[in-house]
């Protein structure tokens, strides 16, 4: 059966319930909801959604979301999917809490109702996919260096701010691991405040502090950057390894220079699909979304939720050489 991919605003939405013939019965529509169209990011979690589509074989895809990245704007999207009577719906949300009266709406006519990537309250929707989880990213930032030093080596810490709550936690749950990397020492923990400048100059200090060391963990999409800029800038590439989290667009050329090895981030394809595969487990394979319960995503495994209907896809995606030229035009 073919499968077919929409990209409708919330016009065009409401102009394909005017105008196009009903849908066969057993043709399963799923609509994924992103923050807003014309982000790469978010297109690639689309490809994803193709996949599980043409893996189901009875799936239409209907990719939409507002024009910009609002609350109102993804109420708008979600009033349109309710009218048109879809039996998914898969956010990537604007806000937590102000599209859950909508979502409430559309579970109330026997929508099923998910949220991935940016979560919704638990009160509007029936799950949350979670790209990866906090045990999974600490273990991920220390293996990606550790990965890369067989007879262990001395790193460094590059991390926000110190307030930072995701960036304590990741840290957290990285020292919690470390007895799994012998040989690898942790020598300091230094913050960049997330401005390119100043992490520019934590990482130039640290080098200068720690002349033998191998390698610096930057758990933030601009201190990675701004790490990899300073390694090339003092001369250190193949000496002194950056890794972490980051975006592929940004650190392709870090990835080329041989500033860094390999860094990790979410793979949207990957997400797409997961959440495609779950939205077709509840809606039509009767999975039961509550805490314990393991649903199937297909080739992702199942996903374990907790007690708040959470669950984490997968670890961190890891990026190199091997591949970072097939993502970097994409996010």
């Amino acid at each position: 059966m073919s499968v077919f991919k929409k990209v409708l605003t919330t016009a065009a939405l409401a102009t394909a319930m005017i105008t196009t013939p009903a849908l066969a019965q057993d043709n399963v529509r799923i609509a994924l909801v992103v923050k807003a169209l014309g982000i790469g990011f978010f297109e690639a979690a689309a490809e994803g959604a193709e996949e599980a589509a043409a893996e189901l074989g009875n799936v239409e895809i209907i990719y939409t979301g507002p024009t910009d990245t609002t609350a109102e704007g993804q109420i708008e999207v979600i009033n349109a999917l309710i009218a048109q009577n879809v039996d998914a719906i898969a956010i990537s949300a604007n806000d937590t809490d102000a599209l859950v009266p909508a979502l409430k709406r559309a579970m109330s006519r026997g929508i099923t109702v998910i949220s991935w990537d940016s979560g919704v309250a638990a009160e509007g929707r029936q799950l949350h996919l979670n790209p990866s989880s906090n045990p999974l990213i600490g273990n991920m930032i220390i293996k990606l260096a550790a990965d890369h030093l067989p007879d262990g080596g001395q790193v460094a810490l590059l991390s926000a701010t110190t307030t930072a709550t995701n960036q304590n936690i990741w840290i957290e749950e990285m020292n919690k691991v470390m007895g799994n990397y012998p040989g690898i020492e942790v020598v300091a923990t230094v913050y960049g405040d997330d401005l390119a400048d100043k992490s520019y100059r934590e990482a130039t200090g640290l080098m200068q502090s720690y002349p033998d060391l191998d390698a610096i963990i930057a758990p933030t999409s601009v201190g990675i950057v701004a790490a990899a800029q300073a390694v090339v800038d003092a001369g250190k590439v193949g000496d002194v390894n950056v890794t972490g989290l980051g975006l592929p667009s940004e650190m392709a050329g870090a990835i080329e220079s041989g500033a860094s090895q390999s860094f990790a981030i979410w793979n949207p394809i990957d997400l797409g699909y997961s959440a495609t595969m779950l939205a077709y487990e509840l809606s039509q394979n009767g999975a039961e979304a509550a805490p314990g319960a393991e649903v199937p995503m297909g080739r992702m495994g199942s996903l374990t939720l907790d007690e708040n209907n959470e669950g984490a896809m997968a670890d961190p995606f890891v990026y190199d050489a091997s591949n970072i030229d097939a993502f970097k035009s994409i996010f």
